[in-house]
């Protein structure tokens, strides 16, 4: 994993032990918002792939739905409904997540500025966007060994 490591000692502040322990907090619980609006997705995706397949289903079939660790025998007109629901609370609850990951970056740049953080391994903006215009053409170039 990488390491970092402040590039000047902060006099009288915290020690460089902690604000380094502070940032790996910071940028783990970044991390696990973002795992978890990807779960999130996933399961939107999942909840929108059972109700277009429920739609065009007989109203009166029966189906079984998972309620909290059991299988319950419904019919398609009272599973849609609350399928529905569900969907719209999970994408409700990923847009709040994304504020907080929004924050949470926003105080990750300003704890990072603040104590002039560098990460090794990672390269300056500048040189990163250089990278991404040509990494997106998808072209491969090999380096002559002569």
């Amino acid at each position: 994993m990488s390491t970092t490591k402040p590039a000047k000692k902060v006099g009288k502040g915290p020690s460089q032990e902690k604000i380094i322990a502070d940032f790996n907090q910071l940028r783990q619980d970044h991390r696990s918002l973002m795992s978890k609006v990807a779960e999130l997705e996933g399961d939107v995706n999942e909840h929108r792939l059972v109700i277009e397949t429920l739609k065009e289903v007989d109203g009166e079939r029966k189906c079984c739905r998972l309620v909290g660790g059991i299988l319950v025998e419904r019919t398609v007109q009272e599973v849609l409904p609350a399928l529905e629901h569900n969907k719209e609370q999970i994408q409700k609850l990923i847009e709040s997540l994304g504020k907080q990951i929004q924050s949470k970056s926003a105080e990750l740049t300003e704890y990072r500025e603040k104590y002039n953080i560098k990460v090794k391994g990672e390269q300056p903006p500048s040189s990163e966007e250089e990278k991404g215009s040509s990494a997106s053409q998808g072209v491969l170039v090999a380096k002559d060994s002569k």
